[in-house]
């Protein structure tokens, strides 16, 4: 019987003669291939996804065991959405996609920072996301917000300021107007903040494989309009 000394340098070298191989080894590809989806082919998806959705003609594609499996190695979202929190706003449910069909980045009032900015950089830069949806909705309770507290000259509580600070420049330029009008322009001003993102996102909208996009979500009848940027 061997002693246990001896097979510990047993053990110690073929862990060395292995050690190669297991560091060289590469994680296995994406089973699914994905080819590139320019942005009008993105919006046409999505608008074909979310009339089904407004009918009640849901057809959840993509959503089984297989099309699990084989995303567990690697993603190839065809279009980035960034949306309000809202729990009544999924986009993956809006416009009927499956798993890894969408990159969401989802926040209050659909407003943008730092971390915001970074995760749909790296949607456009790494994973090849060729069209960005900014997704506001009707009776957005975080836009209601910023307007009562920029209207009462008050502060909201907590880290909600900071939202209410994000608003407040589609709340200043719409004054006088309903809660509608500054929706609509959070997301024009949030399109436009993203579409001159320096580096990344400007230089993608500049060499033409960018596309940004505003659009607005009516919680009653489930349809989705894409609007049109800030001139």
């Amino acid at each position: 019987m061997k002693s246990p000394s001896r097979l510990l340098n047993i053990l110690a070298v073929s862990l060395i003669l292995l050690a190669p191989s297991a560091l060289t080894a590469k994680e296995p590809a994406p089973t699914i291939a994905v080819p590139a989806v320019t942005a009008t082919e993105a919006l046409a998806r999505l608008k074909a996804g979310n009339t089904r959705f407004a009918s009640g003609d849901l057809t959840l594609p993509r959503q089984g065991v297989e099309r699990r499996e084989a995303l567990a190695a690697g993603q190839r979202p065809f279009a980035v959405v960034l949306a309000c929190a809202d729990s009544r706003t999924p986009p993956e449910v809006l416009f009927d996609q499956g798993l890894g069909d969408l990159f969401v980045v989802r926040v209050a009032g659909n407003v943008i920072n730092d971390e915001a900015i970074g995760s749909i950089e790296y949607a456009v830069d790494h994973l090849g996301a060729q069209l960005v949806v900014v997704l506001g909705h009707d009776r957005c309770g975080a836009v209601t917000a910023a307007r009562d507290t920029f209207a009462a000259k008050a502060k909201a509580p907590g880290h909600i300021q900071s939202i209410v600070n994000a608003i407040r420049p589609a709340v200043k330029s719409t004054l006088g107007e309903n809660a509608d009008a500054t929706i609509r322009a959070n997301e024009r001003n949030v399109t436009q903040a993203l579409r001159s993102s320096a580096p990344i996102l400007k230089e993608k909208v500049k060499a033409g494989k960018l596309t940004v996009v505003p659009a607005n979500y009516d919680l009653k009848s489930g349809r989705v309009e894409f609007l049109e940027p800030a001139k």
